[in-house]
C-alpha cells in the first residue's frame, strides 16, 4: 500500500505542474507539425462564384417564398399583417417629419417645427444645455444637405424604438418579476446580443422582403434586448425590505408594480432606454443594406464607390445624431434620478415650460403652413465644404503618408494576417475543427468543446469554410491588438485616477458611434483593403476591453498592492505579478466582448475590401443568384460568434472560480 501511495505522488506532482497555458501550447504545437505535412489537403476551397447545394436550396426556397407570398395562409395572415402595420407606422413617423404625402411636397412637420420640437422635449426631459445641442444639431443636419436623409433615419429609429419598447419593457417587467421567465429569456437575449448586426439582415428580407419595413423588425430585434435586460434588473435591483413594506400594508400585486416596483426603477428603465436608442441606431444605419432610407445609404453609396468626401460627410450626421439622442436620454436618466431622490423643482420651471411649448407649437404650425418654414434654405453649402475638405486630407494623407500607412499596413499584414490566414486555410478542416474544439475544451470545459464540436460541423455544412477561417484570422488578429491595446490604457486608467477622468469620457462618446462611421477615416488612410477593417474593428472594440480591464485593476484590494510595495516590488512587477493576476476574470470577460465587437465590426467591413463573409453577405443582397450563399455566411457568421462567445464565457467562470 505504501508503495502504491508513493507512485500516486509523482503523479499528482505532475498534475499539479501542467498548466492550462502548457496544454494551450501543446496544442498549438502539434498543429504546427501536422500543417507541415498536410498543408494544401481537404481545405473546403470555395470559389466566390461556385455555389453548394445548400446554397442552391436556399436560393429555391427564396424563389418559392416569393411565389407564394400572398397566397400561403402564413404569410397571408401573420408576416404580410406584421409588415403591412409596421410599414403603416414607419409611413406615418416619416410623413410627419421626412417624406412628401399625398399632393403636398413637404412633410406635415418642416425643418423649424422639427428643430422648435427637438429643442422643447430636450428641455423638457433633460436641461437647458441638451437643448441647445439638439437644437444646434438638427440644424446641422440642414447645413449639410442631409436634412431629409437625417430625418429618415429619425424616423426609422423612433419607429424601432417605439416598438422595441412596447415589447421590450413588458417583457423585461416579467422577467423582473418571475425567476423562471428569467431564466427562460436569459438564453435567448445573449444569443441575440451575441449575433453581429449583419446577421439580422439576410433572413428577415426573406420573409419581410426589403425597404423600411424589414429595417425597422430589423432595428426591433436587435434593439429590444438591451429594453429586457435593463428592465429586469431595474426591477430586481428594487431593495426587498420596501417590497416587504408595501405588502405588509395590504398592496395589490399590481399596487406593488406601479406604486414601488416601477417609480423605484424608473432611472435605470430611462437608461434602457437610452441604449435601446443607440442601438436602434446603429442597427437602422445598417439596415441601408437592405434598402432602407436615410444617412446609411448615402454611406453605404460612398463606401462602395470610395468617395471618402461623402462618406465623411454623412458619417459625421450619424455622429452628431448619435450624441444628441445619447446626451437628451442621459439628461432625461439623471433628471429621473433627482425626481426620484426628491430633488428640488423650481417653481418657475412650469410656467417656462408651458410657454416653451407654445413656441414650439407657433414654429410647427408655421412649418406646416409656409415653404420658407418646411424646406431647409440654403444649398448644404456646409456639407459640400466638409466633403471637399475630407477629400483633400485624404488625397494629402495618400501623398504624404502613404509610405508610413503602407509600411504598417503591410508589416500587419504580412508579418501576422497572413502566416495566421495561411495556417487557418491551407490547413485540412478536420485538423482546424479539432484544434478549435481541443482549445475549446481546455479552456472553456467540456460543454465549450461540445459547442465547439457542433460549430465547427455546422461551419463545414455552410460549404464557406476557407471563407469562415479567413474571417476568423482577421478576428483574431483584431481581438489581440485589442488586448494589447486594451492591456496598455486599462491599466494606465485602473491605477490612475486622473487618467480614467480623462480617458473615459472619449471612451464612453466612442461607445455610442455606430459601426459605419469607423470605416470611413480608415477608408482614408489605408485605402480599400482587409487591413482597413481590422483597423477600424480595433477601435471599436477596444472602449469597451479598455473599461473592462480598468475596472478590473482598479478592484485589485489596495492592501494586497501596498503588501507588494512593501516587499519591495517596482511598478512592473506589481502590473505583472499582482495586478493583471488578479484581474484575470476582467481580462478574460475584455477577451470575450472583444470578440464579439471585432467580429460585427470585421464582417461589416466587406464593404472595404475585407472579403470574405463579410463580402458574401453583402453579394448576397446584390445579387439574386448568391442570396443563398449570403444566407448561409450569415450563419456562419452566427457560428462564429456563438463559438466565440461560449467558449470565452467558460473561460471567465472557470477563471473566477
Amino acid at each position: 500500500m505504501a508503495a502504491v501511495a508513493d507512485a500516486t505522488v509523482p503523479v499528482a506532482a505532475l498534475r499539479h505542474k501542467i498548466s492550462r497555458p502548457m496544454v494551450v501550447a501543446a496544442v498549438l504545437v502539434v498543429w504546427l507539425v501536422l500543417f507541415t505535412v498536410l498543408r494544401g489537403r481537404q481545405t473546403l476551397t470555395l470559389a466566390a462564384a461556385d455555389l453548394t447545394g445548400l446554397h442552391r436550396w436556399l436560393n429555391d426556397v427564396n424563389d418559392s417564398i416569393g411565389a407564394n407570398r400572398n397566397s400561403n395562409p402564413i404569410f397571408l395572415y401573420f408576416f404580410n399583417e406584421i409588415r403591412l402595420v409596421i410599414d403603416n407606422l414607419v409611413t406615418f413617423v416619416q410623413s410627419l417629419i421626412s417624406q412628401p404625402t399625398g399632393s403636398r411636397p413637404v412633410p406635415q412637420i418642416g425643418w423649424l417645427g422639427v428643430v422648435g420640437l427637438a429643442g422643447y422635449v430636450s428641455w423638457a426631459v433633460g436641461n437647458w444645455r441638451v437643448a441647445l445641442l439638439a437644437a444646434a444639431g438638427f440644424t446641422f443636419f440642414g447645413l449639410q444637405g442631409l436634412w431629409q436623409e437625417s430625418m429618415d433615419t429619425l424616423a426609422l429609429t423612433l419607429s424601432a424604438v417605439l416598438v422595441a419598447l412596447l415589447i421590450g419593457i413588458p417583457l423585461g417587467v416579467w422577467a423582473g418579476l418571475s425567476d423562471r421567465f428569467n431564466r427562460i429569456m436569459t438564453p435567448f437575449l445573449d444569443f441575440m446580443q451575441t449575433m453581429p448586426t449583419f446577421v439580422y439582415l439576410a433572413p428577415l428580407t426573406l420573409i419581410f422582403l426589403i425597404g423600411g419595413a424589414s429595417a425597422v423588425i430589423t432595428t426591433v430585434i436587435y434593439a429590444a434586448p438591451p429594453a429586457i435586460r435593463i428592465t429586469a434588473h431595474a426591477i430586481r435591483s428594487v431593495p426587498e425590505t420596501t417590497v416587504e413594506a408595501a405588502d405588509s400594508l395590504g398592496a395589490t400585486r399590481t399596487q406593488q408594480l406601479l406604486k414601488v416596483l416601477l417609480p423605484m426603477s424608473r432611472r435605470t428603465v430611462v437608461m434602457g432606454v437610452n441604449q435601446t436608442i443607440m442601438a436602434a441606431l446603429a442597427m437602422v444605419t445598417i439596415a441601408a443594406l437592405i434598402d432602407a432610407p436615410g444617412l446609411g445609404k448615402t454611406v453605404v453609396q460612398a463606401l462602395q464607390s470610395l468617395d471618402v468626401g461623402t462618406a465623411f460627410n454623412a458619417g459625421l450626421a450619424i455622429v452628431v445624431m448619435a450624441i444628441v439622442l445619447d446626451r437628451v436620454t442621459t439628461a432625461a436618466a439623471a433628471r429621473t434620478g433627482v425626481r426620484r431622490a426628491g430633488g428640488p423643482f423650481l417653481k418657475w420651471r412650469r410656467p417656462l415650460l408651458a410657454a416653451g411649448g407654445v413656441a414650439a407649437a407657433v414654429l410647427v404650425y408655421l412649418s406646416h403652413t409656409y415653404v420658407w418654414a418646411a424646406e431647409f434654405p440654403g444649398d448644404g453649402a456646409v456639407g459640400t465644404h466638409i466633403a471637399s475638405a475630407a477629400d483633400t486630407a485624404t488625397t494629402w494623407l495618400q501623398d504624404h503618408l502613404s509610405g508610413l500607412t503602407n509600411a504598417l499596413r503591410d508589416a500587419l499584414t504580412n508579418g501576422l494576417l497572413n502566416p495566421f490566414q495561411t495556417l487557418l486555410t491551407d490547413s485540412p478542416w478536420w485538423l482546424v475543427g479539432a484544434t478549435l474544439v481541443a482549445l475549446g475544451t481546455v479552456l472553456g470545459g467540456w460543454r465549450a468543446g461540445v459547442t465547439a464540436a457542433v460549430c465547427v460541423g455546422l461551419l463545414v455544412g455552410t460549404g464557406l469554410w476557407s471563407d469562415s477561417m479567413t474571417t476568423l484570422a482577421s478576428t483574431a488578429v483584431a481581438t489581440v491588438l485589442v488586448m494589447l491595446l486594451g492591456a496598455v490604457v486599462g491599466v494606465w486608467m485602473g491605477r490612475s485616477a486622473p487618467a480614467d477622468r480623462l480617458i473615459r469620457p472619449a471612451l464612453d462618446a466612442a461607445q455610442v458611434m455606430p459601426p459605419f462611421v469607423y470605416l470611413v477615416p480608415f477608408l482614408a488612410l489605408f485605402g480599400a483593403t482587409r487591413f482597413t477593417a481590422i483597423v477600424a474593428a480595433v477601435v471599436y472594440a477596444a472602449p469597451v476591453a479598455i473599461k473592462i480591464i480598468a475596472d478590473g485593476v482598479r478592484n485589485v484590494p489596495e492592501s494586497t498592492v501596498e503588501a507588494a510595495t512593501s516587499a519591495g516590488c517596482n511598478t512592473w512587477q506589481i502590473i505583472t505579478k499582482v495586478q493583471l493576476p488578479m484581474a484575470r476574470g476582467a481580462l478574460t470577460l475584455a477577451t470575450n466582448q472583444g470578440l464579439i465587437y471585432v467580429l460585427s465590426m470585421v464582417v461589416v467591413g466587406g464593404l472595404v475590401g475585407a472579403g470574405a463573409l463579410g463580402y458574401d453577405v453583402v453579394a448576397g443582397f446584390s445579387q439574386g443568384e448568391l442570396y443563398g450563399k449570403g444566407l448561409a455566411a450569415g450563419l456562419a457568421i452566427v457560428l462564429l460568434g456563438v463559438m466565440f462567445d461560449r467558449i470565452t464565457q467558460a473561460a471567465a467562470r472557470r477563471t473566477r472560480a
